[in-house]
């Protein structure tokens, strides 16, 4: 049976947000994003039209779009839509996996012969339309990266469809930055070779690819060729990271119980940032002496921001711990994980916090997870 994969993508997401709750900002250059020092989080067409993109200090963006309107992101109210988006989507289809806050598969694999791939998705589209009032663009094909590639050749609002005979035609003459793998290194060291096009990359031996980027070389091949057998996971809120603290001795040092959970928080986070999670609830367990154990959570804008997570965790340990005993065990749990690039709180966080952050997982990459860390996350 052939496969038919859907891709699913909220158009500007956050602009779009923002445009239902103030209709004048429609057709507007738009820039979402934090104070003047602060970095853009998202933008409009009509603001990317002047050469506004996402991650650009939003002093270089106004001098690219003075007229822009710049607005300071409510990621709480965009996780909320996200989440109203995703209830829509989950009752209409079989299979759907949440790639990140804006972005969804769909396995409809089977489906044509009730009703039509296409026509399914399209019917989903104009559901979550119609039920959000947010923009969404699609594109249907047999895998998930020519699904990929189609709904962002389809924007905005599209649909497009692209069958088994149309894959290589598809994307033979597009840039190989299309392919969701090839990052800016890349793209400049294909370049430079004067590969530009995915029809030039699939012409090339899987050998040569191999030696140019390691293991990630047949990964790149495949793709260059419209092939692509990773499944559509299914969407569950259940997916998690944790990790717990056993007390050498029984303790009531409220500033040393402090100082193990920033350390737990941060590396946690680094977890999310370097695996590409976000999170969305956060929970804490503590178990006293007496081994009672307790545990509170709370739901929160999708993030993976150290500051912004050690903060809820905070919040929740000085709720839980409501008795003057000592306590045995402490825990940190993140879940309804979802997929995302939005790895700083970009409405938040100024381009020197987001460039520390950056600056402290490079060297978590490169010498290990213990080998920076706050000052806060110390036990002395």
């Amino acid at each position: 049976m052939e496969r038919a994969i859907a891709h699913m993508d909220l158009d500007t997401f956050f602009v779009s947000c923002e445009r239902l709750k103030n209709s004048v900002l429609e057709k507007q250059p738009v820039i979402i994003g934090g104070d003047d020092r602060g970095v853009v989080a998202s933008c409009s067409y009509e603001a990317r039209e002047f050469g506004v993109r996402s991650a650009m200090p939003i002093r270089m963006a106004l001098r690219l779009c003075p007229e822009a309107r710049v607005i300071k992101g409510d990621m709480e109210y965009y996780s909320n839509m996200s989440h109203l988006v995703t209830e829509v989507i989950q009752e209409k289809v079989p299979i759907l996996e949440k790639a990140s806050i804006d972005e969804f598969y769909l396995d409809l694999s089977g489906m044509d012969k009730f009703f039509g791939c296409y026509q399914w998705t399209n019917e989903v589209a104009d559901a979550v339309m119609k039920n959000t009032g947010l923009p969404i663009s699609f594109a249907l094909s047999t895998n998930k990266t020519v699904s990929k590639i189609g709904t962002g050749e389809s924007k905005p609002v599209g649909k497009l469809e692209v069958k088994a005979l149309d894959v290589r035609p598809f994307l033979n003459p597009l840039s190989i930055k299309k392919i969701p793998m090839v990052g800016p290194e890349t793209f400049q060291l294909f370049s430079r070779l004067g590969v530009k096009t995915i029809k030039t990359l699939s012409e090339m031996p899987v050998h040569v690819l191999q030696e140019l980027v390691g293991k990630n070389g047949t990964t790149l091949w495949k793709k260059a060729h419209g092939i692509d057998e990773t499944p559509v996971v299914p969407y569950s809120e259940r997916k998690s990271i944790s990790t717990e603290n056993t007390f050498s001795q029984d303790t009531i040092d409220i500033q040393n119980i402090r100082s193990v959970l920033s350390g737990m928080v941060e590396k946690l986070c680094y977890q999310l940032r370097h695996e590409k999670w976000l999170t969305s609830t956060v929970s804490i367990k503590i178990r006293y002496a007496n081994f009672d154990t307790e545990t509170k959570q709370c739901r929160i804008p999708y993030t993976s921001a150290d500051h912004t997570l050690l903060r809820y965790v905070l919040e929740l340990f000085n709720k839980v711990y409501t008795r003057r005993m000592r306590i045995r065990l402490i825990g940190v749990r993140f879940t309804g994980l979802v997929h995302g690039l939005h790895q700083m709180d970009l409405f938040e966080d100024t381009e020197e916090l987001i460039s520390l952050y950056q600056t402290m997982d490079h060297l978590k990459d490169r010498f290990g997870p213990s080998s920076v860390g706050r000052a806060s996350g110390l036990i002395l």
